[in-house]
């Protein structure tokens, strides 16, 4: 068993970039992963503490038969930056405390936390490296549109909230450029490689 703890690998990327393509391809060669989207959703009904406090701060409408009612909650988050700033501070502590918990059962030499907003959010401090991936703005598009059936409208001022590409390229340690499906596979091999080689 390994006594001491992983590093902690941040991936982002802005939305339709190809995060989980990577994550996945980290996944198929040993490397444990921790999706902080996924895990947020779960813990907003599993965490008591958490529900309690969204109760308390956004009313008992926020859960339906004690699930998370999110097109409620979207409604007030989307149309009020405040509201949105204090489900933001509710939400990432307790991620914050269930990845910490998650991280010590780790025994591999590196794990890779995935998230879109590491940067948006100020929270590259957290992570020993990071991995930005990147991909043009019109393939993004198209990926999006296809997964999630929104409209190009949707897309394009979502990724306008968020921080661009070139701001996020001065600050991560590996680009990965996931337009073309042989370069990604190669760059994550390299990174892989270089990562496992870390003192």
């Amino acid at each position: 068993m390994n006594a001491k703890q992983p590093f902690v690998v941040g991936v982002t990327g802005g939305i339709g970039s190809g995060k989980t393509t990577v994550i996945k391809a980290f996944e198929a060669l040993g490397v444990p992963s921790y999706i902080a989207d996924n895990r947020a959703k779960e813990l907003m009904n599993e965490d008591e503490t958490l529900v309690q406090d969204i109760k308390k701060h956004f009313g008992d409408e926020a859960y339906q038969n004690g699930i998370l009612n999110p097109a409620y909650l979207a409604k007030i988050v989307f149309n009020s930056k405040e509201s949105l700033e204090k489900l933001n501070s509710l939400v990432h502590p307790a991620v914050r405390r269930d990845f910490k918990s998650w991280l010590n059962k780790q025994t591999s030499k590196f794990v890779v936390y995935e998230s879109a907003l590491i940067f948006e959010h100020g929270q590259e401090s957290n992570f020993d490296y990071i991995i930005l991936v990147t991909a043009p703005v019109e393939q993004r598009i198209e990926r999006v549109v296809k997964r999630n059936n929104a409209s190009k409208e949707e897309v394009l001022k979502r990724i306008h909230n968020q921080m661009p590409d070139e701001e996020k390229q001065k600050k991560s340690n590996y680009i990965i450029d996931n337009s073309n499906e042989t370069n990604i596979k190669e760059d994550i091999i390299y990174i892989y490689n270089k990562l496992s080689n870390k003192k």
